[in-house]
């Protein structure tokens, strides 16, 4: 699985490659990154099973919000990949490595597909190709995921991807659209040491 160096102000970035897939940096300038980028904020799947600490709804915000993830990639605490085609160059969906933490060699991993990528098995590849990344570019040793409770098909692309259950966090994630209740969160992860799966189908 190749690995090419992406331009980016953070020189560690890389666009993993494989299984089909290329992850690329999410470009806060791009029109059609950040129409994306609502687009996948604004999927009701999404919204059923994420809320972000912001909330937003219109373009300007999601312009605000690649730019406040290109931050992060540029002060080393979390990395987002715009999954596309490797051949086409479509977008497909998101992965991120995110509250990297250089010091415990810990990392959260989050993801989405839009709709019509579905079934493809579009997320389960791109959380090996990311997980590796994470792996080998930043010698991280664990990486955690962590999806509410009820959220099956989330559960089956973690443990498809070598990320056993772990247990479950006590309302560790805020309810569907609000910042005011609470929700369980089942805990899965993955060491560095544990064995990479091969590529699975979808959902």
């Amino acid at each position: 699985m190749a690995h090419t160096r992406m331009y980016t102000r953070d020189p560690s970035l890389t666009e993993p490659h494989g299984h089909g897939l290329r992850l690329r940096a999410w470009d806060a300038g791009s029109d059609a990154d950040v129409a994306t980028w609502l687009r996948g904020f604004l999927d009701p799947e999404f919204q059923r099973w994420n809320t972000p600490l912001k909330l937003w709804t219109d373009l300007a915000g999601a312009r605000e919000s690649l730019r406040a993830r290109a931050r992060e990639a540029e002060e080393g605490t979390a990395a987002s990949f715009r999954v596309t085609d490797e051949e086409s160059g479509t977008t497909l969906g998101h992965i991120g490595v995110n509250e990297i933490s250089p010091q415990l060699k810990v990392a959260r991993v989050g993801y989405w597909v839009l709709p019509e990528t579905r079934g493809r098995g579009v997320d389960t590849r791109a959380l090996l190709l990311a997980s590796r990344w994470a792996f080998t570019e930043l010698g991280l040793h664990r990486l955690e995921l962590g999806h509410a409770v009820g959220h099956v098909a989330s559960c089956r692309v973690a443990e498809r991807c070598g990320y056993p259950a772990e247990g479950t966090l006590r309302e560790a994630m805020f309810e569907a659209g609000r910042h005011d209740a609470f929700r369980d969160v089942h805990l899965h992860a993955r060491l560095a040491t544990d064995e990479e799966p091969a590529a699975a189908g979808g959902r």
